[in-house]
């Protein structure tokens, strides 16, 4: 098979499968023509999307394409009733071995916690509430401005890891989506993140969420690597999204190790966001809070089990130290479903790399190369 025309029907398979999902799944930039005619035809039947990944699996040009296709069968398998344990579904689609965790992973975190945040008494869950209601930016109307500060310092510490092109970015309040945010490269050096308005935004989170919805995390990588041809069918369930999620968890660690980050916010905006310091040890909040993307992964292993709802936000409450609100938000996204999977790559992505991003030089492959969990050494 010619690989011109691999590429249009691996293009042609990703855009079918997306349909059945919804149509969420999948980041596109290749040709219209085929996007048109992929949303014209009548749903496609999975068994046979399934077969057609069979066929384009053996001459597939690339070891990255090989495992989008591999992802993509996985998902078409599955809708087409094939039931494997949630482990074995994932591993297919993310590439890596996604586990249940131990509960002693979260106590560590939580103990993590409790040396980090300020001795205002209470149970932990209450004092990291408290943290985070004293950080919350009133109005949020004002978060705008004060990220583009920190899109600004992102973008300059990214730079000097890998040179980035001139780019307009902008940060929008946005109502009536799931998100708390979102980062979007649109092309043609034009990038927007998305913040969820509805969602108190808590403004020591600035750095954590603009470095990775923006950079050196979803942004970055998509705008540096706009010009390979395989990176313009990006199906999500896929292995190449369980690095791009472990790096956005990873990003601000990257750019502002140590205690920097706290620094510059101490300087550039806590005081005109009307935040006095309190002596928490932010770096250490921010990693508790990526071990414990953790309990996500073991309440969607526990859906996949048939556990109870109470069951499910019990366990939310437990281990992630979440309010009600917060819990009626992740039940609706923790249910068993073809794309259970995602959820799991933010945690095992993060552990897979955070050993091994280490330097600039990798770093920087992960930005600018299409790399595989395979290819990162445990």
């Amino acid at each position: 098979m010619k690989e011109q025309q691999w590429q249009h029907d691996h293009t042609m398979l990703a855009l079918r499968v997306n349909r059945l999902l919804g149509g969420g799944m999948l980041i596109y930039s290749g040709p219209q023509e085929w996007r048109a005619a992929a949303e014209s035809e009548p749903p496609a039947d999975p068994g046979e999307l399934a077969a057609e990944a069979d066929r384009l699996l053996e001459p597939a040009p690339s070891a990255y394409l090989a495992a989008q296709v591999r992802a993509l069968r996985a998902v078409a398998r599955r809708l087409d009733g094939e039931r494997l344990p949630l482990s074995e579904y994932a591993r297919e689609c993310l590439g890596l071995e996604p586990r249940r965790l131990p509960e002693e992973v979260f106590e560590q975190a939580h103990a993590e916690l409790d040396a980090a945040l300020p001795k205002t008494g209470g149970s932990l869950a209450g004092r990291m509430r408290t943290w985070q209601a004293a950080h919350t930016l009133e109005p949020i109307e004002r978060l705008p401005e004060l990220a583009a500060r920190a899109v600004a310092e992102t973008r300059a510490r990214t730079s000097a890891i890998v040179p980035l092109p001139a780019e307009k970015v902008e940060v929008r309040l946005v109502e009536g989506v799931a998100f708390h945010a979102a980062g979007d490269y649109e092309g043609g050096r034009k990038s927007t993140i998305h913040v969820n308005k509805a969602i108190p935004f808590n403004v020591a989170d600035l750095l954590y969420v603009i470095a990775h919805e923006g950079h050196p995390g979803h942004i970055a990588e998509s705008m540096l690597k706009e010009d390979l041809d395989d990176q313009r069918v990006r199906f999500m369930l896929s292995p190449s999204f369980a690095l791009s999620e472990g790096l956005g968890l990873l990003a601000e660690e990257i750019v502002f190790p140590g205690d920097e980050a706290r620094t510059w916010l101490d300087e550039h905006i806590l005081p005109e966001a009307g935040v006095r310091p309190d002596g928490s040890d932010l770096a250490a909040i921010h990693h508790a809070k990526n071990v414990l993307w953790g309990v996500w992964g073991n309440a969607v292993f526990m859906a996949h089990e048939g556990r109870s709802e109470a069951e499910l936000a019990a366990y939310l409450r437990r281990w992630a130290l979440y309010g009600e609100s917060e819990v009626a938000l992740a039940m609706g996204l923790i249910q068993p479903s073809p794309t259970s999977p995602y959820l799991l790559a933010y945690f095992h992505g993060w552990e897979l790399l955070r050993s091994w991003a280490t330097t600039r030089d990798r770093v920087r492959r992960l930005l600018t190369e299409q790399l595989l969990p395979a290819d990162i050494a445990p």
